[in-house]
C-alpha cells in the first residue's frame, strides 16, 4: 500500500518542487549574503507537499471526470486501478495541503504577509488544476500554471525567503526553470493526447495538435538556455555557460519528439526531461556560487 501512495505521488516529477527552490535559495544567499538553512527546508518541504497534494488530486479527479480510461498509456493511477477509492485519495490531498500550510508557518514568520500572498493562490491551484468550476489542465492552461507557479513564484519566492528581497534576477531564474519544468507537462500531455482527446481534456497538445505541442517542447528548451544571455550580459557568464552542459540532453528529447509518435516510450522521456531540470538547476547552482552577484 505503502508503495502506491508513493507511485501516485509521481516520484520522477517531483524535480518540479525542489529545482526552483534549490535555485531561488542559491540565488537569494549570493545576492544578499543570508543563508537559513532552516527556512530552506521549511520551503523545500512545503513545495514538495504542494506536489504530492496536487498530483493525488490530480489522480482522483482525473477518474472521478472520466479522464483515465483504459487507453491510458502512461503510469497506473491508484484511482483508476481500483487500488483505492476517489475519497480515500481526495481525503490525502487535503491533508498534505494541511501538512504544505503548517511547514510554511516559520516562512510566514520571518517574511510576513507576502508568503500568504503567494501561498493562498498556490494552496488553491493545487485542486484547481484538475478540479474546480475552471480546472486548468482541461482549458489548455497546464502549461501556463507551470511556468508561473513552478516557475517564477517558486524561484522568487524562493530568493526573497532567503534574502528578504525581491529580486530581478530571481524572474529570469524562474523563466529558465519554468521552461524546463513546464517540458515535464507538455510531454505528458503530447504522450496522453489521444486519449485525452476523447474525454474532452482540452489540453494544448488536443486543442492544436502534434505538431504544435513538438514546437512548444522544442521552444521550452531552447528559450530556457537562451534567457541566460541576462547573466552574460551582466558579468556573471557562468550562469550561462556552465549549464550548457545539458544542451545534448535537451537536443536528444527534442529529436525524440519528433521522430517517436506519442505513446509508452514518452514515459522514458518524461524521466529524461526531469532529469535535464535537476541537473540544469544544479550546474545553475555551481555557476551562481562561483561568481559575485552583488550588482545585480
Amino acid at each position: 500500500m505503502l508503495f502506491d501512495w508513493i507511485a501516485a505521488a509521481r516520484p520522477k516529477t517531483l524535480g518540479a518542487a525542489i529545482a526552483p527552490v534549490v535555485v531561488g535559495s542559491v540565488l537569494g544567499w549570493k545576492i544578499s549574503g543570508q543563508w537559513s538553512t532552516w527556512l530552506l527546508l521549511c520551503t523545500l518541504g512545503s513545495t514538495i507537499a504542494l506536489q504530492v497534494a496536487t498530483n493525488w488530486f490530480n489522480d482522483a479527479l482525473d477518474f472521478m471526470k472520466g479522464a483515465d480510461t483504459q487507453a491510458r498509456v502512461g503510469p497506473r493511477r491508484i484511482t483508476a486501478a481500483g487500488v483505492m477509492s476517489p475519497r480515500t485519495v481526495m481525503t490525502a490531498a487535503w491533508g498534505m495541503l494541511g501538512v504544505a500550510v503548517l511547514l510554511s508557518l516559520p516562512l510566514i514568520q520571518a517574511r510576513g504577509w507576502a508568503i500568504v500572498v503567494i501561498g493562498v493562490p498556490s494552496l488553491y491551484f493545487c485542486y484547481g488544476y484538475t478540479g474546480g468550476p475552471m480546472p486548468l489542465a482541461y482549458r489548455g492552461l497546464g502549461e501556463l500554471f507551470v511556468i508561473l507557479f513552478f516557475g517564477f513564484v517558486a524561484v522568487l519566492g524562493s530568493a526573497f525567503v532567503q534574502s528578504g528581497e525581491w529580486l530581478v534576477a530571481g524572474l529570469v531564474a524562474g523563466f529558465q526553470i519554468g521552461c524546463l519544468s513546464t517540458v515535464l507537462i507538455a510531454i505528458n500531455n503530447l504522450r496522453d493526447q489521444a486519449e485525452d482527446r476523447t474525454t474532452g481534456k482540452r489540453t494544448l497538445a488536443v486543442r492544436f495538435g502534434v505538431t504544435f505541442a513538438r514546437v512548444e517542447i522544442t521552444a521550452l528548451i531552447i528559450l530556457a538556455h537562451l534567457a541566460g544571455l541576462y547573466w552574460w550580459e551582466n558579468d556573471f557568464p557562468r550562469a550561462l555557460t556552465v549549464p550548457l552542459a545539458v544542451v545534448p540532453v535537451g537536443l536528444f528529447l527534442i529529436l525524440k519528439i519528433w521522430v517517436l509518435p506519442p505513446g509508452p516510450a514518452y514515459n522514458r522521456l518524461l524521466a529524461l526531461s526531469g532529469m535535464q531540470l535537476l541537473l540544469f538547476a544544479a550546474l545553475f547552482c555551481w555557476g551562481v556560487s562561483r561568481t559575485h552577484l552583488t550588482h545585480l
